[in-house]
């Protein structure tokens, strides 16, 4: 009696990959991922390469790994892939601090987020 497998969280069609503990905030996050979502793959690799956003790097990185495992893990068609789904989430958040006037202490938080990049195999018309 062995343990049971667990059963896919996506489609047959469909593999992905999870970046945690980015070093930025969801928001600047999504400002880059809006820019991959519904395209080819190809496409979205060529636009995170000449982004100018310092984030880009890591966000390609999470997609270059979507990719893999879809050719990888499941034998999906590279060529055929779209990014289905991009969305990114919070996680923690350093507290830090600085000594200011008066003996107050001025708050700086050093947020964390993560990024989930979903690809789909589209069937060719």
């Amino acid at each position: 009696m062995g343990k049971q497998t667990n059963p896919r969280r996506v489609a047959d069609n469909e593999a992905m990959a999870v970046c945690r503990m980015l070093r930025t905030s969801p928001q600047k996050l999504n400002l880059v991922a809006e820019q991959i979502r519904g395209k080819a793959v190809g496409t979205a690799l060529a636009e995170l390469t000449f982004s100018k956003k310092r984030i880009a790097v890591d966000v390609k990185k999470t997609l270059q790994s979507a990719i893999a495992n879809a050719e990888n893990n499941h034998g999906l068609d590279v060529d055929s892939l779209i990014v289905a789904e991009a969305w990114v989430g919070k996680n923690i958040t350093l507290k830090r601090g600085r000594p200011r006037a008066r003996g107050r202490f001025g708050k700086i938080l050093k947020p964390f987020s993560q990024l989930t990049i979903k690809v789909r195999e589209e069937e060719s018309a």
